[in-house]
């Protein structure tokens, strides 16, 4: 089904860190009228995310890093768990995720399983996450991981047991909607059983 939306007119009000755009249209509603919206989209681009798991020791990687739109919306300290993820900047997705769990896990995973590709926030963000799961083993550990500096990224990597992250989830440590929904993936598909 085809959206009956005409005359879009796109205005570009920011383009400081992503770009900010300002669309009016004409919208059809169900009963046929036509009338004139307007709404603001942020566009980023699209990214992707990686839980890495370990079904040997039923556990799970993931970072913590400074979110300052969450600390400004009631995050006491703005440090928020999630898992690796980062923007495409042009990559496939799945190449991006390798790279990314790499740079910010330090972790180098060759086979990765891609689950899902959910909007994140469709009223107001443009962005596809493409959403996957990666089994790791100590020996595929690289490097330190920790982010990129020059993107400014500065990451604690964590290894926890998997039932400690869901009881995570909970009692609201874990409050990032791509991690919850990685991991309660792997829940509902027993993906850490051998």
């Amino acid at each position: 089904m085809q959206a009956k939306i005409r005359n879009i007119d796109k205005k570009l009000l920011s383009d400081n860190w992503y770009r900010l755009y300002k669309y009016s249209y004409d919208y059809c509603r169900p009963d046929g009228v036509w009338e004139k919206h307007h709404r603001e989209a942020y566009d980023r681009g699209n990214g992707a995310a990686i839980l890495l798991i370990n079904p040997d020791k039923e556990a799970v990687v993931l970072t913590r890093q400074f979110r300052m739109p969450t600390y400004v919306n009631g995050n006491e300290d703005g440090m928020m768990i999630e898992a690796c993820a980062g923007l495409l900047d042009g990559l496939d997705p799945e190449e991006c995720i390798k790279k990314e769990a790499e740079e910010e896990t330090g972790y180098s995973i060759s086979k990765v399983t891609r689950i899902m590709a959910p909007y994140m926030s469709p009223g107001a963000v443009t962005e596809i996450l493409y959403l996957f799961i990666g089994v790791y083993e100590d020996d595929m550990k690289t490097g330190r991981g920790g982010g990129n500096e020059e993107e400014t990224e500065y990451l604690d990597v964590i290894e926890i047991p998997f039932k400690k992250a869901m009881q995570m989830i909970s009692s609201g440590e874990i409050k990032d909607a791509k991690t919850i929904l990685l991991l309660q993936h792997v829940a509902l598909y027993n993906l850490l059983n051998k």
